[in-house]
């Protein structure tokens, strides 16, 4: 038996409904990874406050997509890297791209390219760029508050990509054909 449920809008602690019925409007269903982060509704709460303000910044959903998928290769997390697979060809990332950055490799296109580059520095670097790497970011087209944006989307894609390390949620159907393994490239 799993130490953490996949809940459902019925089993739900009462704090985490809310945020499970707007995961169900905006996705068609409840992803099982939010499924299993309602558990704990200070996790499942802050990560939809993050998550909406991410989606409400200045970078678009391509490159959104782009840093979410590169994160979740750059931590390993294999359920994420699935989900945001679809995603970012949803979106319109280029599948030579979406396939470079799985492979662990940075896309053809410059700028989704400094902000994959960024995004894997700043998790293997624990957040401690260097001038070079903020200087490369901005050469690239973005601005310095743009590069605090990727932090926040570092943020809420790693409560993602650990709630899923830890949790196993099953991957939904709609997602086996992106299936990724840790380690397997």
């Amino acid at each position: 038996m799993s130490r953490y449920p996949v809940h459902t809008l019925e089993s739900a602690p009462l704090q985490s409904k809310p945020v499970l019925q707007q995961l169900q409007q905006a996705f068609g269903a409840i992803p099982n990874v939010a499924a299993k982060m309602a558990a704990s509704p200070v996790l499942i709460n802050g990560f939809i406050g993050l998550f909406e303000r991410v989606h409400a910044s200045s970078l678009t959903e391509p490159q959104i997509q782009t840093l979410l998928l590169t994160n979740a290769v750059t931590n390993a997390s294999e359920w994420p890297v699935a989900f945001h697979t679809a995603l970012a060809l949803k979106q319109g990332v280029s599948s030579a791209d979406v396939d470079a950055i799985r492979r662990g490799d940075l896309p053809a296109n410059a700028q989704l390219a400094a902000l994959s580059a960024l995004a894997r520095t700043l998790i293997e670097q624990r957040g401690r760029l260097s001038d070079a790497d903020q200087q490369r970011f901005i050469d690239a087209g973005f601005s310095a508050e743009q590069l605090l944006e990727v932090i926040a989307v570092v943020a809420a894609s790693t409560i993602t990509n650990y709630t899923s390390s830890v949790t196993q949620p099953k991957l939904e159907t709609p997602f086996e054909e992106f299936v990724w393994r840790a380690g397997i490239v």
